[in-house]
């Protein structure tokens, strides 16, 4: 009996190691040999691809790599650890990419919201400085087409100013019939330039309104030349800040060519940058002002450039460089950044101003003997 047992054994060992022939050889782990069919059920499971290994492509990249067959070299088990590895790597730099985009986001959003703040910051300091009695007076300057208009609109909205331009001054004061008003439209109904006298008298007068002594104003595009920012001046008109936009003439030209106007509301479109909405109505009554050419947008670059070197050099301790040739919320962030640091000295101005009153109060209480009484109140 335990002969015939030995000899079916040996059959059973020898057709083992035939089948095995017939399969690539691998090296079993722990045991140096290679897998039989009397130990198949363990190592078959083992032969089966793991869970969460990576696929990485058809069996021949895998096999027959330049030539090279993989498993024959390193074996099954050293293949399936450099796939597990490869697949470790993969997932260390997918999870690298998450973070970095949550944090992104992250950095995004609290620049957001700092930045929402700050111009909520702003624009509280503004009305406390209305309430004071000395609000914001803001000049602003610019080339044609450097994006005053826009800004403008974006500082009377937030900051609560008055926007003012010559144009709209001048029109405003013919038709109010004032005494200045029909000096400039003598000139404008003869088709003569309006003098610079005139004009600082509009300005000056609108100035003195009542809306302007409350809210604060914002000089659109004036003074234009140094006669004008002097006689400004000799009128007791001081600024707070000037604002000044810059952006390369090339840049102007392409504006300037591009613009189209609406004659009914007054907002001023371009059609490559800021395109009119999609109403054929409104498409239909844009007009081009006859000076946007490109030959004459570059005459009054030139003027404009001979000019506004001396405005600047008359402003130039409250004048802020702001670069307009960058996206819109960007120039609109540089402005606000502006307006919070002159608003701030401001306050600080008139705290200080504050600070010498009551030091000069003191010392005259304490002279006068008053002092008690100064303290008490």
């Amino acid at each position: 009996t335990l002969f015939f047992f030995f000899i079916a054994l040996c059959v059973l060992g020898a057709v083992s190691g035939f089948i095995s022939s017939q399969r690539p050889a691998t090296t079993a782990k722990g045991w140096g040999r290679t897998p039989s069919v009397l130990f198949g059920n363990k190592y078959k499971k083992k032969d089966a691809k793991p869970p969460g290994v990576i696929d990485l492509g058809p069996p021949e990249l895998v096999h027959d790599w330049e030539g090279v067959d993989l498993i024959r070299c390193f074996g099954a088990n050293k293949v399936r650890k450099m796939q597990r590895k490869f697949k470790r790597i993969q997932n260390a730099k997918a999870r690298a990419a998450v973070e970095r985009a949550v944090k992104e986001r992250n950095r995004r959003l609290h620049w957001t919201r700092t930045e929402a703040n700050k111009e909520k910051r702003a624009i509280k300091n503004a009305r406390r400085l209305a309430r004071t009695g000395d609000p914001l007076k803001l000049i602003i300057s610019g080339a044609p087409a450097s994006g005053k208009g826009t800004q403008c609109e974006q500082i009377k909205e937030k900051f609560g100013v008055v926007h003012l331009s010559t144009g709209d001054m001048l029109r405003s004061a013919v038709a109010a019939g004032t005494e200045v008003g029909k000096k400039a439209k003598s000139f404008m109904d003869s088709g003569k330039l309006v003098p610079d006298d005139v004009i600082i008298g509009v300005v000056t007068d609108r100035l003195a309104e009542e809306d302007c002594q409350s809210q604060g104003w914002l000089l659109d595009g004036f003074p234009r030349t140094q006669a004008q920012a002097k006689a400004l001046e000799d009128a007791g008109v001081e600024a707070d800040g000037f604002l000044f936009l810059k952006v390369p003439d090339d840049v102007l030209v392409e504006r300037v060519v591009g613009r189209r106007s609406d004659p009914e509301t007054g907002k001023i479109y371009h059609m490559t940058f800021s395109p009119p909405p999609d109403n054929e109505k409104v498409k239909a009554r844009l007009v081009q002002r006859s000076d946007d050419t490109e030959e004459k947008v570059k005459v009054r670059l030139e003027q404009f450039h001979t000019n506004v070197g001396a405005v600047i050099g008359d402003y130039q301790d409250i004048c802020v460089d702001i670069d307009g040739n960058q996206p819109l919320e960007h120039v609109t962030m540089e402005i606000r950044e502006a307006i919070e640091v002159t608003i701030a000295k401001k306050l600080e101005a008139q705290l200080e101003a504050h600070r010498q009153e009551l030091a000069a109060e003191l010392d005259a209480s304490q002279g006068d003997g008053g002092f008690a009484e100064y303290a008490a109140e």
